[in-house]
């Protein structure tokens, strides 16, 4: 697998490869339920030996939807099979790489009865990710603006990730009754200690230099300097991931954190979110608080208070679980729990969250259960089972295209 290390160090990698109100608002994405020409979703440019896929809904910040998951499994399986074709890239139109997926298609969804467009889309979706995680050539992801939840899947199992000044990542499904799905719980698990915890617990956001820090990014650039980096790659020839990687460099630059990043807060992240338990994780930071008055514990306290009772407790478990999987397990599983999600069996926070946070924008969810202690550990569990004994599991093809751990 892809090792996720510290600040400045260099990332492994392997020949498999590797997720205020308007900034709420730019954490997920709004879009129309009228159908997307399936080309025009995803464009795709040529240079040399590079085909470079290029998502194509600016005006919703490149929402995923399942017209675009399958045109990228499409697009991927013939370029891997192209004899002519060295390595492939992926970027986002307009001022986003990809805001995550198109969640408020899938309320309307939801409350129309139409289950199967839901499950076809996170069978789409999460079919290319495990596409892009065994890819058998290199790939390079161009981060350039918001990158958020399905955002992160579709580039962060590829090999090389680039990050600029205008890269934001984060993981805020907690936030809209529902959990970090795309591969997060596997991705999340394997950075430096509990970071992914904290991430997928808050959806707090990071920047370009702090996923360089954490390894979520592999490069960094200044976005003014992009299109030398793209210039520069649609010349170049190889299917060798250390040309690619000395392209990179070349052109990138070496960035730190600023000093008051979480990333410095290992320790503290460590201690906090270490708990067995969510309960345990918010005593921990209210005791931090009680004692030190450091307003990162209070703001922390106030992002865990805003999510569902319910995320917080399967996100926890979610990406425990993560750490000790394969991709194509940790994929199985939040195929899932989505399922789980959208079905409103054990409770309706998804669609109460997007209504909230999306539709009404009142900002005043009405989480069911609404407290931690009301949570059972039964309704947890269910979260992870299919929702029907006859419901089929995710079939990824892992016969043909090794897993990895």
């Amino acid at each position: 697998m892809r090792s996720y290390i510290g600040a400045g160090s260099v990332i492994k990698r392997c020949r498999l490869g590797l997720i205020a109100a308007q900034c709420r608002q730019r954490l997920y994405s709004t879009v129309t339920l009228s159908p997307d020409d399936p080309d025009s979703v995803v464009l795709v440019e040529g240079k040399s030996s590079c085909r470079t896929a290029i998502l194509n809904r600016p005006p919703v910040l490149n929402a995923l939807n399942a017209n675009m998951g399958a045109r990228l499994n499409k697009l991927y399986q013939s370029w891997e099979d192209d004899r002519n074709v060295a390595f492939v890239s992926i970027k986002g139109s307009g001022r986003a790489f990809c805001a995550g997926g198109d969640i408020i298609s899938l309320y309307h969804f939801i409350n129309q009865g139409r289950i199967d467009d839901c499950k076809y889309f996170f069978s789409t979706l999460y079919s290319f990710i495990y596409l892009l995680g065994t890819y058998l050539k290199p790939h390079v992801a161009l981060l350039n603006g918001i990158t958020m939840g399905g955002g992160a899947g579709v580039s962060i199992p590829g090999t090389f990730r680039v990050a600029t000044g205008r890269t934001v990542f984060a993981t805020p499904e907690t936030l809209i009754g529902f959990h970090p799905d795309a591969a997060a719980s596997f991705y999340l698990s394997h950075l430096p200690g509990r970071l992914g915890e904290y991430l997928g617990l808050t959806g707090e956001k990071l920047n370009g230099p702090e996923m360089i820090a954490c390894g979520l990014a592999t490069h960094y650039t200044d976005t003014d300097r992009l299109p030398l980096i793209e210039e520069q790659l649609g010349k170049l020839e190889s299917d060798d991931p250390s040309v690619i990687e000395a392209c990179l460099s070349n052109y990138g630059e070496l960035v730190y954190p600023d000093k008051k990043s979480v990333v410095y807060r290992t320790e503290t992240i460590d201690k906090c979110f270490g708990g067995d338990t969510v309960e345990e994780i918010i005593d921990a930071l209210e005791n931090e608080a009680g004692k030190t008055g450091d307003p990162f514990y209070t703001s922390t306290l106030k992002r865990l208070k805003e999510a569902s009772p319910l995320s917080l407790k399967v996100s926890l478990k979610s990406i425990r679980e993560g750490r000790l999987e394969t991709l194509d397990q940790s994929l199985v599983r939040e195929y899932r729990m989505s399922l789980q999600g959208i079905s409103k069996q054990i409770s309706n926070d998804f669609c109460e969250g997007v209504r909230a946070r999306m539709v009404d924008k009142d900002l005043a969810p009405k989480w069911k259960p609404p407290r931690l202690e009301q949570v059972s550990d039964d309704m947890v569990d269910q979260y992870f089972e299919p929702i029907s004994a006859s419901e089929p599991d995710l079939e990824l093809p892992t016969k043909l295209r090794e897993a990895f751990n």
